[in-house]
């Protein structure tokens, strides 16, 4: 009953009866008593129909028992089970909350705030947001009653303000919901924490200051000129770091007490949120065309109105777009332990950031060579920089093991190009 269970609660699975351990068939005594008893008891137990059949397998018979997936939370014996991999799972504390949310269909910020009443409202971010939604909520702007707002928001329940409320346009969301900061640190290695800022406030401030303080405090930009007109572009798009951030808020599971993490490595930013991937969108989709799952409806519904994002789960290709855009590698999404990643990667390909690794000036010139011409083999090395093949295949080496270059090929056909994402 456990496994069957576990099985409705996930993606359905089969049960097979009459093999041994090895997967060989052994057959039933009793066969056709158990196509009887078992639907009696799945039924009896667990509240779901299964789908039972008897097959021959070398004259033996073997029950399979069919479990599909279920719309609604099953449990037994007053408990919950999850199937993971090739073992079952007993669900308690923020998983077991979590499973039933999204089992019913209900979100964390769709719950009544009881601790909030509308003192906490802060009016100065409710005209902000008219503002932002002037263009999909024309009619906004011309509303005055607060409570209408709300309600037309769907932020308010039998007069009762939804979580929604206070992370959106709470005072001081951080006094009901501590954890709902972003913390923001420059880090030499995984250890060596150089500073650290903490984001607070609604939402929709913690983007912009995440933003602004990234910007300042955080990231170089380069000057480019076009005509008489000059750009700073950050290191970062900064469209793809602004997405992410959004994603990281309106995706959270806050039922966890973590933060939103962005890490500001020499080579790489990372923003990490506590939250896994929906299963209808698994992680190899993120780069494609997907659907738009949000695991906070009416935060992303708020986001959406307010114009800072689409609402056809566009945000990750569009990161991965402006980072290609700008000559940068592709960004990596990952999913471990419940937890979110994109990892935007620097070009460590300009002479600057070269001469932090203590190269040699020909081995910067190499690596210069490959990007603008995307590739050099080791004779074009010996001529670009007049050195003997024992020093150009050390130089290379060297440029290899440090990730920069990638070695293709085998003996004379042998090239390298940039070793790119890392």
């Amino acid at each position: 009953m456990r496994v069957l269970s576990a099985f409705a609660n996930g993606q359905g699975g089969e049960l097979v009866i009459g093999r041994n351990d090895k997967g060989q068939p052994i057959g039933l005594a009793n066969a056709k008593r158990l196509l009887e008893d078992i639907p009696n008891l799945v039924r009896n137990k667990l509240g779901i129909i299964p789908h039972v059949a008897l097959e021959k397998q070398n004259d033996l018979d073997i029950i399979r028992v069919k479990i599909t997936p279920s719309s609604v939370p099953i449990s037994h014996n007053g408990k919950f089970y999850f199937r993971s991999g090739s073992t079952v799972q007993e669900l308690d504390g923020k998983h077991l909350a979590d499973f039933l949310l999204r089992k019913t269909g209900a979100s964390w910020d769709d719950a009544v705030e009881e601790k909030g009443d509308w003192d906490i409202i802060d009016e100065s971010a409710i005209e902000d947001f008219k503002r932002y939604a002037n263009d999909r909520i024309p009619s906004i702007v011309r509303e005055t009653d607060l409570a209408t707002i709300l309600r037309k928001l769907n932020l308010v329940e039998n007069e009762y303000l939804k979580r929604a409320v206070v992370l959106l346009f709470g005072k001081e969301p951080q006094r009901l919901h501590s954890h709902a900061v972003v913390k923001i640190g420059r880090f030499l290695t995984d250890t060596t924490i150089q500073t650290t800022d903490i984001v607070s406030g609604n939402l929709f401030r913690q983007v912009e200051n995440s933003l602004e303080i990234l910007r300042t405090k955080y990231l170089l930009s380069n000057i480019k000129f076009e005509g008489i007109h000059r750009r700073d572009i950050l290191e970062y798009p900064y469209e793809a770091l602004r997405e992410a951030i959004i994603n990281a808020l309106i995706h959270r599971d806050y039922l966890g007490f973590s933060q939103i993490q962005i890490r500001v490595y020499p080579d790489k930013l990372v923003i990490m949120n506590e939250g896994s991937l929906p299963p209808e969108v698994p992680l190899e989709k993120l780069k494609t065309n997907h659907l738009s799952k949000p695991r906070n409806k009416l935060l992303a519904q708020a986001f959406y109105y307010a114009g800072f994002i689409e609402a056809w789960g566009r945000g990750t290709t569009m990161i991965v777009e402006k980072c290609l855009e700008q000559g940068l590698p592709e960004p990596e999404f990952q999913q471990e332990h419940g937890v979110m990643t994109v990892i935007f990667h620097k070009d460590i390909f300009t002479e600057a950031y070269l001469r932090t690794m203590d190269l040699a000036e020909r081995q910067i010139k190499a690596v210069l060579f490959v990007k603008e011409k995307e590739k050099i083999t080791n004779i074009e090395y010996q001529n670009l920089c007049g050195i003997s093949d024992r020093t150009a295949s050390r130089d290379l080496e060297r440029l290899t093991d440090l990730k920069l270059l990638r070695r293709f090929g085998e003996k004379k056909g042998t090239f390298y190009r940039l070793n790119v994402g890392g």
